[in-house]
Parts: C-alpha cells; structure tokens; sequence
C-alpha cells in the first residue's frame, strides 16, 4: 500500500545523486546497541505500566522473510542456494581443474578494447548514468509503501518524452525501518549549503527519520527525531525508555513549515503535537490540546506562524505561535478527523475531512476563544460514502478541490462562494486511496496512492469539464 506521497520541487534533486558509503563497522555496532536488528517477541511496558502493541516490533524471522519477498523467493529455497554454493569451501579448488584453465573460447586479448566481451561496456555505463540523471525540468514524487512486510520510500521521477508524453519510473528506493504512514519534503539545509532535499518520515514507531533523497544506497537516515533510547527486560515482559521529549506511540501527521524552514509540527497517536527544530534534532515545544489521536497537522500558507491539528477527538485546534499563552481556537465535528488543509489561496479558510465521508470548511475569522461558542462550518459537504482519507488544493486554480476516499474514488470540486459542487471524478484503480497531492511545479496534475501499492499521476485537465472550467488557470504553472 502507499500510505503517503510528497513532490519534491523542481530542480530541489541533485542531478546524478551521491552513492552512499558502505556502513562502517562503529554504525553496524551502534545500530545492534540500538537494538535495531534485536529480536522483539512478547510484551513490552513502558515504566511498567503501558503495554506496547507487539505489531509494532519486527521480529529477526520478519526481517528475513520481508528480504526473502524482495528477492522473490521464500526462505527455504535461498537457504537450499546457500548450500549449493557451499561458501565455506568456495576457496577449495577441485582436483583437476586450474585456476585459470585453457577452456573453450579461453582466448587472450592485448587490451580491453579488443575483447569483444567488453566492447560494449562504455555504453552501458553512458545509458545507466542516463537512466540516473534526474533533470531540471523532471518532477520528483517520493511514496511511502509497504508490502509484503517491507516498508521502504520509493523515489519516482516523472519525465516529458520527446513525443510530448510522460514517462514515470522509480528512480531508487530506501529501506526504512517501520511501516510509514506520513511524509513531509523540506528543504532545511542539514547538511550545511543553502538548501537541502529531504524527507521527513512518521511510521508506527514513535521516532521521526529523516532521509537525504540526494543519496542512494543509503542504511541510515542522517537524523532522527526521538525514538526509543532504551529496553530493559523486566521478567517475561520489556519496557521501554523514550529519548527526551520523544514521542510515545506512533507519529500519524507532519507539517514542514516553508517560511521557517528548520521547522516541523508532528501528531502523534500519544495525542501530542510537537514543534521540532531540525537544524538542532530537539524538540521545542509540546502541545498537549488534544483528548485522543492527533491524525494531522498543517502550517497556515499566509500566517506561517499559525498551525492547525485535528483529532480524533472529534475537533479541530488552532494555535498561534505569536500567541504563546493563548489557550487556541477549538472547532467541534461529529467524526474523527481523518485530514486537513488551508486553502493556499486565502489567510482566513480551511477544510477538515472525516472518517462519515464528510468535508466541512470554515472560517477563522468566526472563531471564538470562548469554549461554549460553537462555530458553525461554512459549508458541509458529502463528499464520499466512505471515510474521506485524504484532500489536496490545486496550488493554481482557486477553489479546485480534491477528495480521494475508502469508497476508491477521487473527486475534483468547486468550492466557489462555500457551496460546493462536483466537477469530475475518477476510479485511479489504486483500492481505498490513503493519499493525494496535487504537484506545486504542475498544479493541475494530482499524484494518487493507496491501498494496492500503485502510483497513478492524473493530469486533470485531460477532464473536459476541469479544462473548460479552470484551463485559463494554467499559465500559472511554472515551467
């Protein structure tokens, strides 16, 4: 399944990217004194009290089958291969066979240029580093998958051909070690230089990795944002100790902020939101509004200051950073909070979709401090039979609107004057769709992912009712 999908602008990639260097033998040791590759079987406690959901932990076995799938084989047969190629003996030379023998076509030749064997070898160098070149002017879409108990970042380029089509293709992908379940591209430069490429990943562990897209090959993500510091054994049962000001449970949300860009909100099914400054791996500010999961959070575009979080505690919470002791403004739905998003094109508007298929917008100019004030949404929409997973906002085209649901539909909406109505939609073939986003480089073209694990790119105004309505819109795509 793709639980998550994040552009990366145009441009952002490094051309060729760097090839990671092999682990050194301190990383592989601190990566067992983590307890990364430890075997984690019964139950876990937390002070003795909380008990950790075992599906949280791989097991050893888990890890080899998850390999075994990747190479497209069950265990058994790569043991049975193991022992065919008998690697303790692979040096012993069998009696009566040399080294280098005169064999069939065992021929010498005086240079590399005259072996026929290799005459091909600058060409296939010069295609594979062709295939490896990501272009100025090639869009990058980063999905979070897993399947078949492996989880992993795959990394898609998306190139215009010569005869005007697109080609899509996985360019690399990156092992990471739990179930992801949110993404967030920034630009943050950790690594020194003006700006940077990489992707923030939540997953069912409490820790948040961050990965450098211009790198392959890569075993370790080049920072991490709490996590578990500690397991100790306490009889038949472990606990768990968390890193400082880490989060508990599983991270569901992220938010980079693009105006202050060392920041990153997380929501966690601990019912925290955090604000975490990457530049220095800490977290700085704890928030603590909520009564149950928080599923998401995102920055205002035009008030960067002003973050928004939804729960499934059945509401929804903005808090202004300028206003540090401000107790927030809180709005009430009647289902979880499955996503939000503020409308790019205005300060004062957001939409919340929920777990009944609804969206409802509203208005922060409305809100009150006061809790027995009640807000009213601006509009209520049903939008899907089942729950709404997902939404997205055409960076373009004002009030074009998309919705991507368990019902596996996506539907494109007007909401013009707060009375929405349905443009278009479309069965992408992807099952229950987890994730959508339309492209800021190409703001008519929406990535889609979900429960069957396929990339699908939509070019929206390939739909005759979405070019007759917003084609005038297009020109504001960048080239």
């Amino acid at each position: 399944m793709i639980a998550a999908i994040s552009w990366v602008p145009k441009g952002v990639a490094r051309a060729v990217p760097a090839v990671a260097d092999p682990p050194s033998k301190e990383e592989i040791e601190e990566l067992i004194k983590s307890g990364a590759l430890e075997t984690n079987d019964g139950d876990y406690e937390e002070d003795g009290d909380m008990d950790v959901d075992d599906s949280r932990q791989a097991t050893e076995v888990a890890h080899a089958s998850a390999a075994a799938a990747v190479l497209g084989k069950n265990s058994s047969d790569i043991a049975d291969a193991l022992r065919e190629l008998d690697m303790d003996h692979y040096d012993d030379e069998d009696d009566g066979v040399k080294l280098f023998s005169r064999l069939l076509g065992d021929s010498y030749y005086p240079s590399n240029d005259k072996d026929p064997y290799l005459k091909n070898n600058d060409d296939n160098d010069s295609e594979e580093e062709e295939d490896m070149t990501i272009k100025a002017n090639d869009a990058v879409i980063v999905c979070a998958r897993n399947e078949d108990d492996v989880s992993l970042l795959e990394i898609y380029v998306l190139e215009d051909t010569e005869d005007g089509a697109q080609n899509l293709y996985v360019h690399h992908d990156i092992i990471v070690s739990a179930f992801p379940l949110c993404t967030a591209w920034l630009d943050c430069p950790i690594k020194g230089g003006e700006r940077g490429n990489f992707i923030a990943v939540g997953s069912m562990e409490p820790a948040i990795e961050i990965w450098d897209l211009n790198i392959i090959d890569e075993v370790q993500p080049c920072l991490v944002l709490g996590g578990v510091a500690e397991k100790k054994k306490k009889g038949k049962k472990k606990s768990i100790k968390y890193k400082e000001d880490s989060h508990t449970d599983s991270v569901l949300g992220l938010a980079w902020n693009k105006e202050f860009r060392n920041i990153l909100a997380s929501a966690s099914a601990d019912k925290l939101v955090k604000i975490w400054d990457v530049a220095s791996g800490k977290c700085t500010i704890t928030m603590e509004h909520h009564a149950d999961k928080v599923q998401a959070v995102a920055w205002n575009h035009h008030a960067p200051e002003v973050l928004l979080s939804g729960s499934f505690d059945h509401s929804i919470v903005m808090k202004d950073g300028r206003k540090p002791s401000h107790s927030g403004y809180k709005w009430s739905v009647h289902a979880d909070v499955e996503s939000l998003a503020w409308d790019p094109h205005t300060e004062y508007s957001f939409v919340v979709s929920l777990e009944n298929g609804s969206v409802e917008g509203f208005d922060i100019r409305a809100a009150s401090s006061d809790p027995a004030s009640e807000p009213k949404p601006c509009f209520t929409l049903h939008a899907h039979d089942k729950a709404v997973c997902c939404v997205s906002y055409s960076p373009a085209a004002p009030n074009l609107f998309a919705t991507g649901s368990m019902d596996k539909m996506v539907k494109l909406w007007d909401l013009s004057n707060n009375q929405p109505s349905c443009v278009t939609s479309t069965k992408p073939k992807v099952g229950a769709v987890f994730s959508i986003s339309f492209s800021e480089d190409n703001p008519f073209v929406l990535a889609i992912g979900g429960s069957k694990g396929r990339l699908r790119v939509w070019d929206t105004l390939s739909d005759a009712a979405v070019a007759q309505r917003y084609r005038r819109f297009n020109s504001k795509s960048k080239p």
